[in-house]
């Protein structure tokens, strides 16, 4: 599809009101909200839900089910949403997801609360991807930048505070409530979003791949699962780990003729001719690789240098989502004012290698609390150009009735880059380590017993660490360079308004 038939066709549809697009936001960030908190929320629960429950060796599951059902089930909401449209999609998927709250907060087993968390997952896996599709439903092409940053200042706002709200909530009430505090807020937004989203009646009809759909959740399933398991739970060469491993492979090549067959695929290859979207999605998926990858083990890099508390080295992230959220939403604006897109994630793409590289070097060499905060700020403000733009940029080169199914398959590789970053750092991480430290890391036995160490033991473990940390900023300098070339094949498309 040329660049003139996708902004024509999304020209055909009319702009909400002013008052109506301010109330919808009201209820999208509501939403995003609640589905970003739920991702990280939990963790400074976890202890209490372990004396409360039991079930100490399932506890990684508490997390790992949320996750894994998430990502699993967006590709699917994106089809739902393109079919029967997005309010029912929508509806549907905060139901599911308060339904999921629900049965967290009641849950007296950890077999149920994993169970009901895996519920919360499916539900969740609509929220994000539709909350950024229904504001294309809401605004024209050229103002979707100023809401997109918008969106992504509330997702990195709620990364920080999750952590820090899931302490206090528990120190102050119980952790169900972690839970049950969700069915308010989700009562609300469903008010909120039922007298605002519009209303439109889909053009043509729709075939759901099933057995598509189906053998993708499997196959997400088993490879995140593999990423989660490989070199923790399990190693790379265990039964276990070469099994998933074989199994994700027999269900993408059961998928690929599966795909080649449906009227209507869940993967649909044709949105791939479009080197807008090949290009958006491909440098989404290595950018977020690189930032999960590389800042997964900080906090505990703050710990041991700095000897910061748990809190503390999570507020310390502060840094890196206020310069996020500082440029997304200027960034945003600036897009909205110029209709010139490429530009901001390319200066972004670049400015994140040298933050990278920066913070390598600055690894290798030793560097302040102050300094790595700064350079972390650089991070941010690089980043917040980068991630809503290409949203902005995907959803403007499909037409209108691709733009749930695009959103989606979107969100699903960045979830897949995601995973995959944090398994590969996991990796480097070890491997370092090993090559350091021979007879084993004494920080398998806790941050406690690393302080009563001598001090000469505990300087050559805070060494290695700093080096192991080093090669996962390296490798994400080289990835996100990667995603700067592969963005600079992406070509210039003028966003327009509705009355252009």
């Amino acid at each position: 599809m040329s660049a003139s038939d996708t902004a024509s066709q999304a020209e055909t549809a009319t702009q909400a009101s002013p008052a109506q697009i301010r109330r919808a936001m009201a209820g999208l960030m509501m939403v995003l909200a609640l589905a970003s908190l739920d991702g990280n929320i939990v963790g400074p629960a976890l202890p209490r839900i372990v004396s409360d429950l039991g079930g100490l060796a399932h506890l990684s599951w508490v997390v790992t089910a949320f996750a894994v059902a998430s990502t699993a089930s967006t590709p699917l909401y994106g089809k739902l949403s393109d079919q029967f449209g997005r309010r029912a999609a929508f509806f549907t998927s905060i139901g599911i997801f308060l339904a999921g709250s629900l049965f967290c907060g009641a849950a007296y087993s950890m077999g149920l609360l994993i169970g009901a968390r895996a519920i919360q997952g499916i539900g969740a896996g609509g929220l994000i991807t539709l909350t950024q599709t229904s504001i294309a439903d809401l605004v024209s092409p050229r103002e979707r930048g100023r809401y997109q940053g918008l969106i992504a200042g509330v997702f990195a706002l709620c990364s920080v505070a999750g952590p820090l709200l899931g302490g206090i909530i528990t120190d102050v009430a119980s952790w169900p409530w972690i839970f049950y505090l969700n069915l308010p807020v989700g009562a609300a937004a469903i008010v909120i979003l039922s007298l605002s989203l519009p209303r439109r009646e889909q053009a043509r009809s729709h075939s759901v791949d099933f057995l598509g759909f189906g053998l993708l959740i499997a196959a997400t399933c088993t490879g995140l699962l593999l990423l989660s398991w490989g070199g923790t739970v399990y190693a790379w060469t265990s039964p276990q780990i070469t099994g998933l491993a074989a199994l994700t492979l027999a269900l993408l090549a059961l998928l690929v003729p599966v795909e080649r067959r449906a009227a209507e695929p869940a993967l649909p290859a044709r949105l791939f001719a479009d080197r807008v979207y090949a290009c958006g999605v491909g440098s989404m998926a290595l950018v977020t690789s690189a930032l999960f990858g590389s800042l997964v083990f900080v906090p505990l890099f703050f710990q041991l240098v700095f000897a910061t508390s748990a809190t503390e080295a999570g507020l310390r992230m502060a840094p890196l989502m206020g310069g996020l959220i500082i440029s997304s939403v200027l960034g945003g604006r600036l897009v909205s004012r110029t209709g010139k897109l490429k530009r901001f994630p390319v200066s972004g793409l670049a400015l994140g290698t040298l933050a990278y590289a920066g913070l390598t070097v600055a690894m290798l060499a030793g560097i302040s609390a102050n300094g790595f905060d700064a350079l972390l700020a650089v991070l941010g403000l690089a980043l917040g150009l980068v991630m809503p733009n290409i949203t902005t940029a995907v959803q403007s080169a499909v037409a209108p009735a691709d733009l749930g199914v695009a959103t989606a398959t979107m969100a699903f590789f960045r979830s897949l880059g995601g995973a995959f970053g944090v398994a590969v750092s996991g990796t480097i991480l070890a491997t370092t380590l090993r090559a350091w430290l021979p007879g084993g890391s004494p920080l398998a036995h806790g941050l406690e017993h690393l302080r009563a160490l001598p001090p000469a033991e505990r300087a050559r473990l805070v060494e290695a660490y700093g080096h192991a940390l080093a090669w996962t900023f390296a490798s994400a300098a080289v990835v996100t360079g990667c995603a700067f070339v592969i963005l600079l094949f992406m070509p210039e498309r003028q966003l327009r308004g509705f009355s252009e």
